[in-house]
């Protein structure tokens, strides 16, 4: 494998900052708040594209050291490679165009209660995770179409309906990692077409033949949102307060592929 150099950008919120430093450093920190105001302190290599043409394709491996403010940030934040499935655009005002896909992503991920991010009732859904998404290709437009159907999903059964779902077209594998991610930890993930490695300081926490599918981006974030989808079905998805800053810091990101 060969080092590479991903071109990174930085996507902010009003009063979140992204500091960069010598040693390929850089904290991301969002400042303090109520829950009414969403708040992000990103980096990525993928905003202005369409996913098409998203940069990674296995085999990849990302490592870096890293350390969080907080063991419970109220929100989410990690980093790691994924398909941006969530976003929408038309391409208006110099956007990439971009339409709702299914999740492909491997990457190390804390979330908060109430965060719930698992289809599966056997995994866990939330803390700090080694996680791996892998769903096949549906059509963007199809996604898109069903897309305003969702607003049903809001009632319990609904949602219980498109969980089930979920776990049928999407493959999952998590595992929860135990330690505190205030101290600096080095993070490695490998990313082949017939599995997903991860490690922390050198010791392997998850392997899994459960592989995303590319093109995927490049993403390392903190934030204060939250997201549920929980067996009973009562979806949540909003944002939450934080009394202090929040941030996580970088050192020493390398990519090879």
């Amino acid at each position: 494998m060969e080092r590479v150099t991903p071109e990174l950008h930085q996507r902010l919120t009003p009063g979140s900052q992204v500091v960069w430093s010598g040693n390929d450093g850089v904290r991301m920190e969002i400042p303090p708040g109520a829950k009414r105001n969403y708040r992000l302190a990103q980096i990525d290599d993928y905003s202005a594209l369409p996913r098409r043409r998203f940069r990674w394709h296995p085999p990849l491996q990302v490592s870096l050291r890293a350390r969080a403010s907080n063991g419970c940030i109220p929100g989410t934040w990690g980093f790691g490679i994924w398909n941006d499935p969530f976003s929408f655009s038309l391409g208006i005002g110099g956007a990439a165009q971009r339409l709702p896909a299914l999740p492909n992503a491997a990457w190390f991920f804390f979330a908060s209660p109430p965060n719930y991010l698992s289809f599966r009732n056997d995994l866990p859904a939330q803390g700090f995770l080694a996680a791996t998404f892998s769903s096949p290709p549906v059509p963007s437009l199809l996604l898109g179409v069903i897309l305003p159907l969702s607003v049903f999903a809001l009632l319990p059964a609904v949602a219980r309906m498109y969980r089930r779902a979920a776990r049928r077209l999407i493959c999952q594998d998590t595992a929860l990692l135990k330690i505190d991610p205030v101290d600096w930890h080095a993070y490695s993930l490998e990313w082949s077409d017939s599995r997903t490695r991860f490690q922390v300081d050198e010791s392997v926490v998850l392997e899994t033949r459960i592989s995303p599918k590319g093109p995927l981006g490049l993403v390392l974030w903190v934030d204060n949102q939250y997201a549920a989808l929980p067996p009973g079905g009562r979806i949540g998805l909003g944002s939450l307060e934080n009394p202090d800053p929040a941030w996580i810091e970088i050192a020493d990101l390398q990519v090879h592929c």
